[in-house]
């Protein structure tokens, strides 16, 4: 994995290649490259690091040629390294790969011992030798494509050249997204529609086990089994306008600052004054949600974060038993699911290869259903759902999610609200509710005023190398979110505790060097937290708490700083009180210097295992 851009045109391609590369550089990355065919033959540019690394070298030695692939690589099978770089060649073929081929190892052991010589660690080295096999064995290059994914375990959306045939691209995908742009005498590929919306907003999504070709003129689609199969052309909302950074030193602020935009597009249409408003879910949603008598929410990272909020919402409001698993755990395990459950899979990029892989077993362990809540329309997991709810973020070029996760939120507090009210919710309480939500918007343009006083605050973190978060409640999944942010872009090591488990082992990490983030809202638990922050502050710890207003918490901070958030009621709260988290963790990463977009050694969409 993890970025591919393929086009065939009647112009040089290599810039447009470029372009496309740039505009996935937020998905995280360790090296790029590209491949033109011209004259008859492959040429090739790779580089370990930035993709302007490539381009550097590219502008010194200009590929001319209408038909070309690039990619840019997250390390899977390989370390980062120009060897390791995509594309790969093997004789007449250059290939791009995103996704892990698991027979990868007993494929390249046939291929040594029939002679071939691999110049990289990669599984895709090996496709692109067993496509070049099967050209020597007279194959064309769309069917020597498909008779090598037959042999292939695992995940991949691929993008595929010959020598041969240098009027054409041929791709396929199975596990990984891949999808066709087209245009006026000149088509493309891409594994994201940010990589095609500066050249066309004319997108066909490919379904598992697609094989496509195109040319300038024609796309050619058909199934693993050779024959053609018809998919629809959508015409993508998305503009280049979207994903440009503006005023913003960085993309992750400018999307901390779109969340109440963000929030407020996530509600409209959804939330009346007395309720949600009919088949938001889908057409089907009334049967299933008025069977549902429990729900398992699958999902991953910041996902992961939301459904546990989610727990503590669906239970207390709709009295339902929720249960909430990571995704790349649960598929391997045989949970008990007792009737009449939902199966709920939250991702952002509804691309992520665990969830994805357990919303596909739900159906043989008996779900009643599945509900997704993702931001991406035409993803797989979208398309395979029974009923979806799109959280309408936006394009999200940050790596570490922000405005994803408090519109995942903000859905699934419309999913808690369905459900209460569909189990006897006392209608002034669920009024009260809807009123709270409505008001989400405001409440986290109020958090986002707090921005001076938090990059004052990041000033103490800059030598810190530990951090530790606390909260009770639904509040101590937002404090996992705040330290997951933390250590996601200013590699600061951060752990989150329930603040009850404090003096079960936590606290003996506790000293003057050690800041204390608590998220304290007012509640039934303030005082209990009040009294896990005593055990800090006599042990010497930097407490840093974010209340609202509450009695007695400046005094928990006599040798520390508490910050005032305006949360909006008990409901809302988690939700606006992850918006100081965000800032601290931005700001703490700009005052360390670290790459705030695009964190070391992580991908936006992680679409392998």
């Amino acid at each position: 994995m993890c970025g591919i851009v393929a086009a065939v045109a009647q112009r040089d391609v290599a810039p447009l290649l470029i372009v496309g590369l740039k505009a996935l550089e937020y998905r995280g990355y360790d090296s790029s490259g590209l491949a033109v065919l011209a004259g008859g033959a492959i040429q090739r540019v790779r580089a370990k690091g930035k993709v302007r690394e490539m381009e550097a070298l590219y502008l010194a030695n200009p590929l001319p040629g209408g038909t070309g692939i690039a990619h840019t690589r997250w390390a899977t099978h390989g370390v980062p390294s120009q060897a390791n770089a995509h594309p790969h060649i093997a004789g007449r073929v250059a290939i791009v790969h995103n996704g892990i081929i698991e027979n990868h190892a007993s494929l390249r052991t046939e291929l040594q011992q029939a002679g071939h010589v691999f110049t990289s660690e990669t599984d895709t080295e090996v496709m692109a030798a067993l496509i070049d096999r099967q050209l020597n064995n007279g194959l064309k290059l769309r069917d020597a494509v498909l008779a090598t994914v037959r042999e292939l375990e695992g995940a991949y959306a691929i993008a595929v050249v010959s020598s041969d045939e240098p009027d054409r691209v041929v791709g396929a995908r199975r596990g990984a997204p891949l999808l066709v742009g087209l245009g006026i005498g000149e088509n493309f590929l891409g594994s994201d529609a940010q990589a095609l919306i500066q050249v066309t907003n004319k997108i066909i999504y490919l379904d598992e086990g697609d094989v496509v070709e195109i040319t300038r003129d024609s796309v050619r689609i058909c199934g693993l089994d050779g024959q053609p199969a018809e998919r629809a052309m959508h015409e993508s909302e998305l503009s280049a306008d979207a994903v440009e950074r503006g005023e913003y030193r960085h993309y992750m602020q400018k999307e901390i600052f779109e969340q109440p935009r963000a929030v407020a597009d996530t509600l409209e249409a959804r939330l009346g004054p007395h309720g949600v408003l009919p088949n938001i879910f889908g057409i089907e949603s009334d049967e299933l949600l008025r069977r549902t008598r429990g729900v398992h929410i699958i999902a991953c990272g910041t996902s992961y974060h939301a459904g546990l909020v989610a727990k503590y919402w669906i239970e207390e409001f709709a009295h339902l038993p929720v249960s909430v698993e990571v995704a790349s755990e649960y598929r391997y395990r045989e949970a008990v699911v007792p009737p009449d459950t939902l199966l709920v899979a939250i991702s952002q990029s509804g691309e992520t290869a665990d969830t994805l892989a357990a919303l596909r077993e739900s159906t043989r362990r008996g779900y009643l259903g599945t509900l997704v809540i993702c931001n991406v329309p035409e993803s797989s997991l979208v398309r395979e759902a029974d009923l979806k709810l799109m959280t309408r973020a936006g394009p999200e070029i940050g790596v570490a999610s922000t405005k994803a996760f408090t519109t995942q939120l903000a859905a699934l507090a419309l999913f808690a609200l369905e459900l209460a009210q569909r189990n006897g919710m006392d209608p002034a309480r669920h009024a009260e509710l809807c009123a709270e939500l409505q008001h989400l918007p405001r409440a986290i343009e109020d958090a986002l005023k707090l921005e001076p006083a938090i990059v004052e605050l990041a000033a103490e973190f800059i030598h810190r190398q530990h951090a530790l978060f606390l909260g009770r409640g639904a509040h101590y999944p937002v404090a996992l979110e705040g330290s997951l942010k933390l250590k996601e872009i200013s590699y600061i090591h951060a752990e989150a505790y329930p603040a009850g488990e404090l003096k079960h082992g936590p606290l003996a990490l506790v000293d003057e060097k050690m800041p204390v983030v608590a998220v304290a809202p007012n509640g039934p638990l303030l005082d209990k937290l009040k009294s896990n922050l005593q055990e800090v502050r006599a042990r010497g710890g930097r407490l840093i708490v974010f209340a609202d207003g509450a009695a007695g918490m400046d005094d928990m901070t006599e040798h520390g700083t508490t910050l005032r958030v305006a949360s909006g009621g008990s409901f809302i709260a988690p939700i606006v009180f992850t918006v100081p988290l965000q800032l601290l963790a931005y700001h703490v990463a700009v005052l360390r210097g670290t790459d705030v977009d695009q964190p070391r050694n992580l991908a936006k969409s992680v679409t392998v295992e």
